[in-house]
């Protein structure tokens, strides 16, 4: 069986992804199951987290979220049994890709897909969907009333924060990188009380937000990349400046970045302190690199995909491509320019 595999690079934009043959899996683990994969989605690869946990080998398996059916289980699985529907997320240090026809991934890294989401939804919800948990209940504890800020609202993670937001009956802005993000989110039900397009220098991202929340401030601000420095402007033009985000910050606010490299200089750290707000990294790998709270990851991803049953999570989809269109998509997502691919199996 084939697949998807990349070898480590130093440059992240200019890797090669290979379609190559492994070794279907013969032996089960005590807690294993064996999955019949369906379908897989394609979200870009942080060689720099594989480099920093030493999980570097000479080729990565590529494609980490899919959807299935349960072949056989482990002698000590109590979750599953055969012919189960299931969705998960292989763990960083799994051996195979999502793209090969049968994975062996532990019990506790799947939970049952209910009957009336799709394959193709849950695919490609599940890991978006644990990203917006992991940011607003987890590291930011918002609360109903409360304002948050959503960069890139039209990507796949900020629409479902955006709706995951909205449940809990928080007032959400969202930002558009393009005009057919503006109409996509303008169009979305139940609405963003503002979207604020970043892509038309007549519009002011921080005036924006100040003038929404009466000078006050945002809650919550969830970002998708941040520039430290006002010469990256060119090469990042739709990242805001971290001084932005610090000065629509509110008091008590909580700032989550996904920016790993994010520098914050003392007088950064000053407004923070003067506001008493707080600053989190979003890393939601933590849930699979640390078992510490194992039953709290697979709470959330049964309530994403209970979310996803009853239309609280109405993701944004493209077009699934067939497995042959695996390694050129995948190349257009690592290099950002598409934001996700399914990559269809069945």
């Amino acid at each position: 069986m084939k697949g998807l595999y990349c070898k480590p690079s130093g440059d992240q934009g200019d890797v090669k992804f290979v379609l190559q043959e492994t070794n279907a899996p013969t032996n089960i683990g005590s807690h294993q199951v064996k999955v019949q994969v369906k379908i897989c989605a394609l979200s870009p690869v942080d060689f720099k987290l594989y480099e920093d946990l030493r999980l570097e080998s000479e080729h990565v398996p590529v494609g980490r979220e899919i959807t299935g059916v349960v072949l056989q289980v482990g002698p000590k699985v109590t979750f599953f049994q055969p012919d189960d529907e299931v969705v998960g997320i292989l763990p960083l240090d799994a051996e195979q890709s999502g793209l090969c026809s049968v994975v062996l991934i532990d019990e506790y890294n799947l939970v049952q897909k209910p009957e009336k989401v799709s394959w193709f939804e849950a695919a490609a919800v599940i890991k978006d969907g644990l990203r917006a948990y992991t940011a607003l209940h987890t590291l930011a504890r918002m609360a109903a009333g409360q304002t948050v800020l959503v960069l890139d609202g039209a990507g796949p993670f900020g629409v479902l924060a955006i709706q995951l937001a909205h449940y809990h009956g928080v007032k959400v802005l969202a930002t558009a990188l393009s005009p057919d993000d503006q109409k996509f989110l303008e169009e979305l039900r139940p609405s963003v009380a503002r979207v604020i397009r970043v892509w038309d220098s007549k519009e002011n991202l921080v005036d924006s937000c100040l003038e929404e929340t009466g000078g006050l401030g945002v809650d919550i601000i969830i970002d998708s990349g941040v520039r430290d420095y006002e010469e990256e402007a060119e090469t990042q033009i739709h990242r805001p400046h971290k001084h932005d985000l610090l000065t629509l910050l509110s008091v008590g606010g909580h700032w989550v970045t996904t920016e790993q490299h994010l520098q914050l200089d003392p007088p950064d750290s000053h407004i923070l302190f003067l506001k008493a707000a707080s600053l989190s990294f979003l890393n939601d790998e933590v849930w699979t690199t640390s078992r510490a709270k194992q039953g709290r990851y697979l709470h959330i991803l049964k309530d994403v995909m209970d979310k996803l049953s009853t239309g609280t999570f109405r993701p944004q989809l493209e077009q699934p491509v067939p497995l042959y269109e695996a390694t050129v998509s995948m190349e257009m997502v690592q290099r950002k320019q598409t934001r996700k691919r399914i990559v269809v199996k069945l």
